[in-house]
């Protein structure tokens, strides 16, 4: 096993390069994202390898992008193959994992999430039912994923994983409770909330422990309320607030930092898709403009 270095966007915590002459091709990548809830991020590709027997500290959460594959949980027999398959392996109950016998290997996507994620008296139903079928759940995690490998902010992670939690909790409670009813009240102390914090956002754990809420309530509150997600406004707040310093004549890398991006790129990014062109080019052109009407003012007195 080779160790990676960390980088500021994503602290990789391990490679894994199995021996080639027992299992070409077997590639592991890991790394803990900044949100809350989530241990580690697992992204495997594995072929002709099987994992002994153990047993981890944290709910796993297992999708297949291809392959299928077997384990053994708590001495019962479990398969996952389908597209629209989702595994929910439950703290500390001992199991392996191994590529099914018609299939040479697999790749999957773990989500390891904190003991406390969902409430241990989910272990037990987590046991007798830990693989089951929902495509839209399934296709939820895939983006989450997508969102945590692109580094993308926490609070648009942390958002997803909310709804994705009481998902989980539905299909492990036998009889689940209906959500309750989107609050306005909720969403507009969380829109302030938010407007206070624009440049370092607080995150949904923080908003819900203030606010006496849970984050899935928060969160479909504001959507109801705004139509929009917390993470879009606010990204829609600093790009509004890029604009003025773009404006004012601010480099654009030193704009991305002041108003919450990691960095330039982040910036770029996000001011592309809200304005249809980079920083940069805005800038530009506000300048072009000020020379112009300089300009104008020293032949016309």
């Amino acid at each position: 096993m080779s160790r990676a270095s960390t980088t500021a966007a994503a602290p990789v915590l391990d490679v894994l390069d199995t021996d080639g002459s027992r299992s070409p091709g077997c590639r592991v990548r890991a790394w803990r994202p900044p949100v809350p809830g989530i241990s580690e991020v697992f992204h495997a590709h594995i072929v002709d390898y099987a994992y002994p027997l153990h047993a981890h500290d944290t709910w796993t959460v297992l999708i297949l992008d291809e392959g299928a594959i077997r384990y053994d949980l708590d001495s019962r027999h479990c398969a996952v193959s389908g597209a629209d398959h989702v595994a929910v392996l439950p703290p500390g109950v001992v199991h392996d994992g191994r590529p099914a016998a018609d299939a040479p290997g697999f790749r999957k996507r773990n989500l390891y999430l904190d003991p406390a994620f969902l409430p241990a008296s989910l272990i037990g139903s987590a046991v007798d039912h830990t693989t089951f079928r929902d495509g839209p759940l399934r296709q939820a995690l895939a983006r989450l994923h997508q969102v945590l490998d692109a580094d993308e902010d926490p609070l648009d992670a942390e958002a997803r994983l909310a709804m994705i939690g009481q998902r989980l909790t539905d299909h492990l409670t036998a009889e689940s409770s209906p959500p309750t009813r989107p609050e306005p009240q909720a969403a507009r102390a969380l829109r302030a909330l938010l407007d206070e914090h624009t440049v370092r956002a607080v995150s949904l754990a923080a908003a819900a422990r203030l606010l006496d809420r849970s984050v899935p309530h928060l969160v479909r509150s504001f959507g109801q309320a705004f139509g929009i997600s917390p993470h879009a406004y606010i990204i829609g707040r600093r790009i509004e607030a890029a604009r003025k310093l773009l404006l004012a004549g601010l480099p654009p890398a030193d704009v991305a930092i002041t108003v919450g991006f990691c960095d330039q790129a982040h910036l770029t990014r996000h001011f592309r898709r809200h304005t249809s062109t980079t920083p940069a080019r805005y800038a530009s052109a506000a300048g072009s403009r000020a020379a112009l009407t300089s300009a104008g003012s020293v032949n016309n007195p």
